[in-house]
């Protein structure tokens, strides 16, 4: 059995070679026809587009990519060449929700923001933008949830429209896969129309796919002020970025919201046991043993004279600051894959034990509820 796998999925070099299988690694943008022929299988991530012309009389029947995403897989050639492909769903959910955490954070204190009297606009509420709902929800904020398909499956009780909530909502933070076309389309989702509808003072989120934003319309938005601020993980066309666009941004990073280690982690296991399960390998719910961490876990607060956005906001940039990754992208914009695969070690909430002095008990709930080992 042969697997070609990319070379930057971690912790996965050497997992199934005791297994007889051999398995040969590549950069993601050098899995081609030739490399992949005689392959059975393929791990890979988002820069491998696995399609027609990469796929096309070769012997692979399986793909696993370790990535919630799967807009780099062609879905309708799989189904009618009988290769049978697997996301790895809703394994960075909690590093994308850290990072939206973070970011809302930095925009609280820029613009001097209330959670208490804000409100959350989630289009998307999956695995992501369910789990964004309730960290927003503890932190105080009203939050509007958009999500077509499931009003359709669950009822419209709890859900809005696109245009309810972009003529109420303060930030608009997006969570939803890149769909062209159809009833659910998602292809410029934010576009003039959405625009013409948005407060003036609104802030816009994109975590997503960068194709989900018309990079021209944000552009043009934020040069005439027609919306406050945005905040970018994903871009058009990338790792080509628009500069013009990324200097009129208030945080801007090179597509790595789902890149602790954590999230990365989870996509390798699932992948690894996706691809045992289908070919009945011995392999049986693999994990890795151990996993670096910060040098230091502990989050020591003293909660005297600080309201609860203020702690919470604390613990929150001690796991993680947003504008450690903007500065970096700002300073080498082309490095954009560099970033990337070189991306330094990021740990959850989870990972983290919070110290709490003088705290009360909605403060240590709501550091409890968001993940963190809380201990006073």
């Amino acid at each position: 059995m042969k697997i070609i796998a990319d070379s930057k999925i971690p912790f996965l070099k050497g997992v199934f070679e005791p297994y007889g299988v051999v398995v040969e690694y590549y950069a993601g943008n050098e899995i081609a026809p030739e490399v992949v022929k005689d392959a059975d299988a393929l791990i890979v991530r988002t820069r491998t587009r696995c399609d027609k012309s990469l796929l096309q009389g070769s012997s692979v029947k399986f793909i696993a990519t370790a990535t919630i995403g799967f807009d780099h897989i062609d879905t309708d050639f799989c189904a009618k060449n009988g290769i049978v492909w697997k996301n790895a769903l809703g394994c960075n959910s909690t590093s994308v929700m850290q990072y939206v955490a973070s970011a809302l954070i930095r925009l609280s204190i820029k613009y001097n923001l209330n959670f208490a009297e804000t409100t959350l606009g989630i289009v998307g509420v999956g695995n992501v933008g369910s789990k964004v709902a309730r960290m927003a929800s503890e932190l105080g904020m009203k939050v509007m949830l958009n999500d077509p398909p499931r009003a359709r499956e669950e009822g419209k009780e709890k859900f809005v429209s696109l245009d309810e909530m972009a003529g109420k909502a303060d930030i608009i933070t997006f969570h939803v896969p890149l769909i062209k076309g159809g009833a659910d389309n998602t292809f410029h989702l934010f576009n003039e129309t959405l625009v013409s509808k948005i407060k003036p003072e609104a802030i816009i989120i994109n975590t997503a796919r960068g194709e989900v934003i018309s990079g021209k319309i944000l552009k043009r938005a934020l040069k005439e002020k027609r919306i406050k601020a945005a905040v970018l993980d994903v871009w058009e066309n990338e790792p080509a970025v628009d500069t013009d666009l990324l200097s009129l941004v208030d945080i801007a990073t090179p597509h790595i919201a789902g890149y602790s280690l954590d999230g990365k982690v989870n996509g390798t296991a699932m992948s690894v046991n996706a691809v045992s399960e289908f070919f009945n390998l011995k392999l049986k719910n693999w994990y890795p043993q151990e996993i670096p961490c910060p040098k230091n876990t502990t989050i020591e607060l003293d909660c005297s004279g600080f309201t609860l956005q203020q702690i919470v906001g604390k613990a929150i940039l001690f796991t993680y600051d947003v504008l450690h990754d903007d500065n970096r992208f700002r300073e080498t914009v082309t490095s954009f894959e560099f970033q990337r695969n070189n991306y330094p070690v990021r740990r959850e909430f989870g990972t983290f034990k919070v110290k709490l002095a003088n705290a009360d008990s909605r403060q240590y709930n709501v550091l409890k509820e968001l993940g963190f080992k809380v201990v006073v």
